[in-house]
């Protein structure tokens, strides 16, 4: 290896440890400024509000039993997921885990949906243009 390539890798490390030290020292301050503004999940039965429940990082189990069948959905690490359902299909299993501003869940034959809305305002801006 020549003077130069010592150089130029050694200047490739200090950059990236620039970037790298203020996140291992400061924390991932952005998801706790996301933590600090609590999402809630509007949980819809033919179109009608059933419950609305905020969703934290404690575990929740939440039961909602309409005339067409039962749903099971469990509040944990700041969002929600359903984790049991009795309709024929199981399609609304399959949506995993949602945590974000405007996720949803939707159970067609039980004519539920669960939507998250977050702070007034949030995730309202537009993400691109495009021409």
């Amino acid at each position: 290896m020549k003077r130069g390539d010592i150089l130029l890798i050694g200047l490739i490390v200090v950059i990236a440890m620039a970037f790298l030290v203020p996140r291992w020292i400061f924390g991932d301050l952005s998801e706790n400024n996301h933590n600090n503004n609590p999402l809630v999940a509007n949980i819809k039965v033919d179109g009608k509000l059933v419950r609305s429940v905020e969703l934290t990082e404690e575990e929740q189990i939440i039961e909602i039993e309409t005339e067409d069948g039962l749903n099971i959905l469990k509040v944990h690490d700041y969002g929600i997921e359903m984790i049991e359902a009795d309709c024929p299909d199981q399609l609304c299993l399959t949506f995993g885990f949602v945590q974000r501003n405007g996720g949803t869940i939707v159970c067609l034959p039980h004519k539920m949906i669960v939507e998250i809305e977050g702070a007034s305002g949030e995730g309202d801006e537009i993400d691109a243009v495009v021409k």
